[in-house]
């Protein structure tokens, strides 16, 4: 098990992103297959219909675009056209509207006008990665810092710079053998 990247508990379309990763030098892809594809989503609590290989491919194709906004934000700079218009196009694909919820005070929740569609789950990853990409949470995206690592995350820490404790452990053991072989030449 994967350990979640920070924010990735408050940010659907930052999930998203990081369903693609290098383990141990291996690739990993979370959405490779339609099995993979739905289990992800139903994780995330976003309509698990059975997906088809082109049900797939629309998803890891927003997942590109959304990783082309993300990163955008954290190297500040303009995201390719081509992102946003994917992006746009998921958002608009199904038709919701806000409405208030009241549990533990006023929250507002987007309801579908296809529940439990493809197009509903694409939306709402969709609708997030604006909604990350326009708010407070845009400027606070970064790419892990760990050699090889091709994770985002929310940097809420002055001092973070990695994803996990696995690749600031690497890192830092990484520096230490740096040393040991330096201090070994210079003796």
């Amino acid at each position: 098990m994967v350990t979640a990247a920070p924010g990735e508990e408050r940010s659907l379309a930052l999930a998203l992103v990081n369903t693609r990763r290098l383990s141990a030098g291996d690739e990993v892809d979370d959405l490779a297959d339609p099995r993979d594809a739905t289990e992800w989503l139903r994780g995330h609590d976003l309509p698990a219909v059975r997906l088809t290989a082109e049900d797939v491919s629309r998803l890891t194709g927003l997942r590109t675009a959304v990783r082309e906004l993300l990163t955008a934000l954290a190297e500040d700079r303009r995201p390719s056209a081509a992102a946003v218009e994917t992006v746009n196009a998921a958002a608009r694909a199904d038709a919701a509207a806000p409405q208030l919820a009241w549990t533990a005070g006023p929250n507002r929740k987007w309801h579908s006008t296809r529940p439990g569609s493809v197009e509903e789950a694409l939306a709402t990853l969709a609708r997030d990665a604006i909604d990350v990409a326009s708010g407070e949470l845009g400027e606070v995206v970064r790419a892990c810092e760990a050699h090889g690592c091709v994770r985002l995350f929310f940097r809420e820490h002055a001092r973070r710079r990695w994803c996990s404790t696995t690749c600031g452990d690497r890192v830092r053991a990484a520096r230490h053998q740096r040393l040991v072989v330096e201090q070994r030449e210079r003796a």
